[in-house]
């Protein structure tokens, strides 16, 4: 892809917890990286996080990512769905262990409200293994119904800085 731009701005929330989770993370990275119509352009630092619901599961890695897109929401959604089948993502159970999971957590400055696709995604203010990483991209994110981020007090609890950010490529 060229380095022109392509348009709307979205943040990506990549988490793993099977298999060598710091490569499905760089996986997820590479192969959105190679996707017509997206370009990636930056990473937060990885996260080691407890999991938080569903059943008892080893901890996870988390990152986000910022993307520039000319892909409509429910496109770039498409897009994650398809890198998280290449990678190997079966979905089993609701919040369980997977080896792969890409959440569209900002789309602009959009808010969407479809029965698979919620944007901001509706957990991202109570999780810190979302919140931490994307305040290291976005120094004070304001989402659209003026809700600032940064002034929100999140239990980070079991949430710790485990990794440099992943690899983009310019």
């Amino acid at each position: 892809m060229t380095g022109d731009p392509v348009g709307t701005v979205a943040f990506l929330g990549l988490g793993s917890n099977l298999g060598d989770r710091l490569t499905n993370l760089q996986g997820a990275v590479d192969l959105l990286q190679g996707e017509p119509g997206l370009r990636v352009l930056a990473s937060s630092r990885v996260w080691e996080t407890a999991p938080v619901g569903g059943p008892p599961q080893p901890d996870y890695l988390n990152a986000v990512i910022r993307v520039e897109t000319d892909l409509s929401a429910r496109d770039l959604l498409d897009v994650a769905h398809r890198v998280e089948e290449r990678l190997g993502r079966v979905r089993k159970e609701r919040w369980g262990a997977r080896s792969i999971d890409i959440d569209v957590l900002l789309f602009d400055e959009e808010t969407i409200d479809e029965s698979d696709l919620v944007v901001p995604h509706p957990r991202l203010a109570q999780r810190a293994f979302v919140l931490l990483p994307l305040l290291e991209l976005v120094a004070d994110p304001v989402l659209p119904d003026g809700t600032r981020l940064r002034e929100l007090r999140v239990n980070t609890e079991g949430v710790a800085p485990s990794a440099s950010p992943l690899a983009v490529r310019p």
